[in-house]
């Protein structure tokens, strides 16, 4: 078996899409389409041992991923990113158990790679050759890079401000770049505009259904480094969501297999000061959140004016027992300077943005100091670098 891949369902609605055509979002309810797999099937021919002794990276998953032939995986080597024990800043904590998941080592250098990999992998098995995407910078360089590695088209609208990292690395791989004076939000619009007017295949988060599949490996290795016993905390950066609602969806989809049991890690989200949609949605009780004005931040994939899909992030906090927090660039840098001289990680600010939020959490007596906590890091802080 290759893909288990049975239909794609609206989370809303429930209408059932077939996954063999080219599908964007439920319409009617402006929802993202997630991936069903025929479990109980892989649940009969699939082992834990299996997948241990597969060739690594993040293909090796291929039962519960979208692509059906295995020629059309576009790949850069992405996935199985290490889970690092944070010994010396738990101590400084008061915490036992502090770990950390780095993507820094992925293709591009962020966790962009996952997701870019699948939805290029299946958009080229239905037939798409050209590409558009709105992004704060990493999402467009992975774009750039796997649709160079496949030998197709990219166009990427990206905020002037975006790190320089991001623009040269668009511009190396010979995607199209369009520098936009705005946020992704205004970027979002246009490459909207642009995928009506030509023809081009919108990839944008969750406007498609497979760059969470490919983010929700980060939640199968979870569970597997942790030998299937999962931890009791998980804080995670939260711009678009994909990364926070894919490990979810991977913890949902592992149960079903009986692989790993009920129980499931408190999710947090953090966001910075300076564009906390999430926040403030979470903390008012609220369904949806409210576009947030005048967006500002140093963590440019924090700067999420709204996420498509925030009725699933605020979904994934009540369900988890979690919690959203926010921190301030300040924080932010400090938690970056402090990952890096005690534990020799430089992280994305994103990434960082995480160890900021834990230590707030730790000050409100949120956080129980016994438990198992992983903070994410997104990506490498060299492509902060001006």
């Amino acid at each position: 078996m290759t893909s288990s891949l049975s239909h794609l369902e609206c989370p809303h609605c429930l209408e059932i899409f077939d996954p063999d055509k080219l599908q964007t979002f439920c319409l009617a309810c402006d929802s993202p389409l997630l991936a069903t797999y025929r479990l109980e099937e892989v649940r009969g021919s699939l082992s834990k041992e299996t997948i241990r002794e597969r060739a690594r990276g993040l293909w090796r998953w291929h039962e519960l991923l979208p692509v059906r032939e295995p020629t059309h995986r576009v790949t850069l080597g992405e996935g199985d990113s290490p889970i690092l024990s944070l010994p010396r800043i738990g101590a400084a904590l008061g915490l036992a158990q502090l770990y950390g998941k780095d993507e820094s080592g992925q293709p591009t250098g962020t966790f962009k790679a996952r997701g870019l990999s699948v939805a290029v992998s299946k958009a080229m098995e239905l037939g798409v050759r050209e590409f558009v995407i709105p992004t704060a910078g990493n999402a467009g360089g992975a774009l750039a890079s796997y649709c160079a590695r496949a030998g197709l088209r990219a166009h990427v609208y990206m905020p002037k401000d975006a790190p320089a990292a991001n623009i040269v690395e668009v511009q190396v791989s010979g995607a199209d770049l369009h520098m936009v004076d705005g946020l992704i939000s205004d970027a979002g619009r246009m490459a909207g505009q642009a995928a009506r007017e030509h023809g081009w295949f919108d990839i944008s988060t969750f406007k498609e259904p497979y760059r969470l599949e490919g983010k929700k490996t980060m939640g199968l290795e979870i569970a597997e480094a942790f030998d299937w016993v999962l931890p009791d905390v998980i804080l995670y950066p939260t711009g678009g969501g994909t990364g926070l609602i894919g490990i979810w969806k991977a913890f949902d989809e592992l149960e079903q297999l009986g692989w790993i049991d009920e129980r499931r890690p408190k999710m947090v989200s953090v966001q910075s000061e300076g564009c906390a949609p999430v926040v403030k949605a979470f903390l008012e009780g609220k369904e949806r959140m409210e576009t947030w004005p005048d967006a500002k931040t140093i963590a440019s994939g924090l700067r999420v004016p709204n996420a498509f899909a925030d009725r699933l992030i605020l979904k994934v906090l009540r369900q988890s027992g979690g919690t959203a927090i926010e921190a301030s660039d300040e924080q932010i840098l400090a938690s970056q300077r402090q990952l890096a001289s005690q534990e020799g990680l430089f992280a994305a600010p994103e990434g960082a943005a995480t160890l900021a939020g834990l230590v707030k959490l730790l000050e409100t007596g949120w956080l129980d100091r016994d438990a198992r906590i992983l903070l994410c890091n997104t990506g490498t802080g060299l492509k902060y670098i001006s």
